[in-house]
C-alpha cells in the first residue's frame, strides 16, 4: 500500500466518472477535484456498495448533507464499483451525494488507501479550499467510520484557523 498524502501538502488531483441522484435519476458526469477549488471537499473512500458499514456510513452522510452545506463543503464518496452499481446503491438508499467510480483504484493508490485483498481501506480526507490536505483518517479495519459531527467539527476547526 502506498503512503497517504501528508497534511499541509497538495491533495492529489483526479477526475473520475460518477453520478448523483437527482429527482430519482442518477445523473452521470465527470468529477474533477481541482474544479472545486475555493471550497472544502470531503472525500470518503468506502470499500463497497450495499455492504453493511458502507451503507450506514453513506446514509448518515446523505441525511446530514445540510450540515456540510453550512460549511459550503462538497462530500464525494469513492469506491471501486462501477456506475451501474453506484446508481443502484444510490437509488435503493436515496443517497444524495455524488458516488465516484475508481474502478482501476488509481485514486485510491494516490491517496494511499488501496489494500490488497480488500480493495481499499475506509478513509476520509478533508481537502481545504486551497487544494491542500487539511485532515485525514484512514481506518485499519474499516468496521467504523467518521461521523458527520466529527467531520463538521473538523471543518469548524479549519474555519477558525
Amino acid at each position: 500500500m502506498a503512503s497517504s498524502p501528508e497534511i499541509g501538502r497538495p491533495a492529489p488531483d483526479f477526475t473520475l466518472p460518477g453520478g448523483v441522484l437527482a429527482d430519482g435519476t442518477f445523473e452521470r458526469g465527470d468529477y474533477t477535484l481541482s474544479s472545486r477549488r475555493g471550497q472544502p471537499v470531503v472525500l470518503a473512500f468506502y470499500p463497497g456498495d450495499d455492504t453493511s458499514v458502507c451503507t450506514k456510513q453513506l446514509c448518515s452522510y446523505s441525511s446530514g448533507l445540510e450540515k456540510f452545506d453550512g460549511w459550503d463543503t462538497d462530500v464525494w464518496a469513492i469506491s471501486p464499483q462501477g456506475l451501474e452499481s453506484h446508481a443502484s446503491f444510490a437509488g435503493k438508499h436515496g443517497l444524495r451525494m455524488p458516488l465516484l467510480a475508481d474502478t482501476g483504484r488509481e485514486v485510491a493508490r494516490a491517496y494511499g488507501v488501496a489494500a490488497p485483498g480488500i480493495g481499499l481501506r475506509r478513509a476520509v480526507f478533508l481537502i481545504g479550499p486551497d487544494g491542500t490536505l487539511r485532515w485525514k483518517h484512514v481506518a485499519l479495519l474499516g468496521a467504523t467510520y467518521q461521523s458527520v459531527e466529527t467531520l463538521t467539527g473538523k471543518l469548524a476547526e479549519l474555519a477558525a484557523t
